[in-house]
C-alpha cells in the first residue's frame, strides 16, 4: 500500500501531465496504480464499488438454489448438471461443481442440525451393531459410560447368533444394563409402524428374561449410535485388516478369530480411552455395581420344534435325519437349534433331558451316533437259507457248503441249483470227510462246478498243497580266498581249484537269500 506522501506525489504528477501513463512515468509506478489512487482521491477516500463479474453459470444459479433447498443439500452436481444443461448452461462441469458446492455451503449455514453430545449414565446403555469384512461378520458392543468394548466374530447375523453373542457379552460384563440400543437389525426387528420399531417376539422374551429394555436407533442416523459405529471401524482397521497400523491378520478360521478378538478386547480395555481419559476396565468395576444381576437360568435361544422318533430311532429336521437312543422310539422329543449350528434333542417334561447332540447337516444327509444303537453297524451279511430238499441236504454239510454256495452265486454259476443233486451224490459216494476236503479245495481255488469237485475227488490225496511264502531265509556263506583279475588273462594260471567262479561266489561275507517253504 502506498504511503500518504507517495499518493500525493502521484496526484500532483497526474494534475501536471493529465494522463495516467505520464504520471506513472514521473512517479515510478504503473498506470493502473495511478488510476486507482486518482479514483479514490476523487471519491473522498472511499474505494469505489467494484462491478460484479459475470459468470457463465449465472443463468442457472436460481435453479441450483431451488434444487439444493428441495433436496436438503443432498443432491450432487453430477445429478444436477443435465438439468442445468437443459436450462442453457454451457460451461464446464468443474465450474458447475463450484456453483453447487457454494450453494450447499450457504444452505448449511441456515439449516445446521445443531447436534448435542450424548450424556451417558452408569449402568444405563449398551450399544450393539454388526459389521462385515473379508467374509466374516463382526459383532461389536460398547458399554456407554465406561467405554468397555466387546468384539466377537460369526459366520452369520441371524437372530440366534446375535442373542447368543449378547448373552456372552453380559457374562463378560458381569451384569445386565438397563437399555440395549441397537440398529434396526432385520434379525431383531419384527416391523416398523409410524417410525416405531416393533421387536420380534423372541427378542422381547430374551429381554424380559434378562431384565433390560430393547431400544432402536433412528433410521439412517449413524450419529445416534456413533459410539458403536466408531468401534466397528476401529475393529476393522486394528483387528481385521493387516498392514493398517495394527497387528491384525486375515482370519480364515472362526475359532482363531474369536480367540484373537478376546485378546484384543483385553488389550484395548486396559488402555486409556481418549474420550474419557480413563481406563475402561477400571471404570467397569464402578459401573458393575449398577448393572442388574445375571439371570440364574440361561435363556432358550434358537428354534424349538417337536418331532416323533420313528422306527429307525431318528427324527427328521430340515429334510435330514438325526439319531436318538433306541429307547425313545415312538416318543415325542424337542429339537433345539443353537446359535453355533448345533442341534440339541431334549426329552421329558419341563426343561427336559438332553438325549442327543448333533451338528446340522445338509438336506438328505443323516447324522448317526453309533452309541445310540449299541455299537457300530455290522457289515451286511446275506444268510444262506435252504428251501428245497437238495439245498437242505447240501447245507447240512456245514459252513464249507455254505461258502461254496455263496462263492458260486457271486461267480455267476447259473447251473448251481441243478448241480446240487450231483454234489449230494458225490458226498454220499466218497464219504463226508473226503467230500468236504475236496469242497474246501474248490472254494480255495475258486472252482464252482460239480465237475471241478469230481476232478478233485478223482485226484485223491496226492495233489499238492500250496502254502503261502514264509520268512526270508538268510544263509551265511564261508569265506574263501580270492584271486586278482590279472590271473584270468591269457597265459595266466588255469581256472579251477577252490576259486572256481571266484569273484561271483568268493566275496567276503556274501549271502544267499531265499524263501522257506
Amino acid at each position: 500500500m502506498k504511503s500518504a506522501r507517495e499518493r500525493m506525489d502521484i496526484i500532483s504528477a497526474y494534475r501536471e501531465v493529465g494522463s495516467y501513463r505520464g504520471a506513472a512515468a514521473i512517479s515510478g509506478t504503473t498506470p493502473k496504480t495511478v488510476k486507482r489512487v486518482i479514483a479514490r482521491h476523487e471519491s473522498a477516500g472511499v474505494a469505489p464499488a467494484r462491478e460484479p463479474r459475470e459468470h457463465n453459470y449465472d443463468t442457472v444459479t436460481e435453479l441450483v438454489a431451488e434444487r439444493v433447498e428441495k433436496t436438503k443439500g443432498k443432491i450432487t452436481a453430477k445429478r444436477l448438471l443435465p438439468a442445468a444443461r437443459a436450462a442453457g448452461y454451457e460451461g464446464s462441469a468443474r465450474n458447475f461443481r463450484r456453483l453447487v458446492a457454494a450453494r450447499k455451503a450457504l444452505w448449511r449455514q441456515d439449516n445446521h442440525r445443531g447436534r448435542r453430545p450424548a450424556v451417558w449414565s452408569p449402568g444405563e446403555h449398551l450399544v450393539i451393531d454388526w459389521g462385515v469384512l473379508g467374509g466374516l461378520h463382526v459383532f461389536c458392543a460398547v458399554l456407554a459410560w465406561c467405554r468397555v468394548r466387546f468384539v466377537r466374530f460369526a459366520d452369520n447375523e441371524r437372530a440366534e447368533t446375535t442373542l447368543a453373542l449378547l448373552t456372552e457379552c453380559f457374562d463378560t460384563l458381569g451384569g445386565v444394563p438397563g437399555v440395549v440400543l441397537a440398529d434396526r437389525m432385520g434379525c431383531l426387528k419384527g416391523g416398523v409402524v409410524a417410525n416405531k420399531v416393533v421387536p420380534t417376539g423372541e427378542y422381547v422374551r430374551f429381554a424380559a428374561h434378562h431384565g433390560f429394555r430393547p431400544d432402536f436407533c433412528e433410521a439412517a442416523d449413524p450419529e445416534s449410535k456413533g459410539i458403536v459405529e466408531n468401534l466397528v471401524g476401529y475393529a476393522k482397521s486394528d483387528l481385521m485388516v493387516p498392514g493398517s497400523g495394527g497387528s491384525g491378520e486375515p482370519f480364515t478360521d472362526l475359532a482363531a478369530a474369536n480367540v484373537a478378538a478376546a485378546v484384543w478386547c483385553v488389550e484395548v480395555n486396559a488402555a486409556v480411552h481418549s474420550q474419557i481419559c480413563a481406563v475402561p476396565a477400571e471404570r467397569l468395576i464402578v459401573e458393575r455395581e449398577l448393572l442388574a444381576p445375571l439371570p440364574s437360568l440361561r435363556a432358550s435361544i434358537g428354534r424349538v420344534v417337536t418331532r416323533k422318533v420313528d422306527r429307525l430311532a431318528c427324527v427328521r429336521f430340515g429334510s435330514a435325519r438325526y439319531s436318538v437312543p433306541v429307547r425313545f422310539i415312538g416318543e415325542h422329543v424337542r429339537l433345539h437349534v443353537e446359535a453355533d449350528r448345533a442341534l440339541s434333542i431334549l426329552a421329558g417334561p419341563g426343561e427336559g433331558e438332553l438325549v442327543a447332540e448333533h451338528r446340522l447337516v445338509a438336506p438328505g444327509e443323516a447324522s448317526i451316533h453309533d452309541d445310540h444303537y449299541g455299537g457300530p453297524r455290522p457289515a451286511p451279511r446275506r444268510m444262506v437259507r435252504p428251501r428245497t430238499e437238495q439245498e437242505k441236504a447240501f447245507c447240512a454239510l456245514g459252513p464249507t457248503a455254505e461258502a461254496f454256495i455263496t462263492g458260486a452265486a457271486a461267480a455267476g454259476n447259473t447251473r448251481l441249483g441243478p448241480e446240487l443233486a450231483e454234489l449230494n451224490t458225490l458226498a454220499a459216494a466218497h464219504g463226508q470227510r473226503a467230500f468236504l476236503d475236496a469242497l474246501a479245495r474248490a472254494v480255495a481255488f475258486g472252482r464252482w462246478r460239480a465237475a471241478d469237485v469230481r476232478s478233485i475227488l478223482a485226484a485223491g490225496t496226492g495233489t499238492p498243497q500250496p502254502t503261502t511264502a514264509g520268512d526270508a531265509l538268510v544263509l551265511e556263506l564261508p569265506r574263501v580266498p580270492t584271486r586278482p583279475l590279472s590271473d584270468y588273462t591269457l597265459g595266466g594260471p588255469t581256472l579251477g581249484g577252490p576259486t572256481l567262479g571266484g569273484p561271483a561266489l568268493g566275496r567276503p561275507g556274501a549271502t544267499v537269500t531265499g524263501r522257506s517253504s
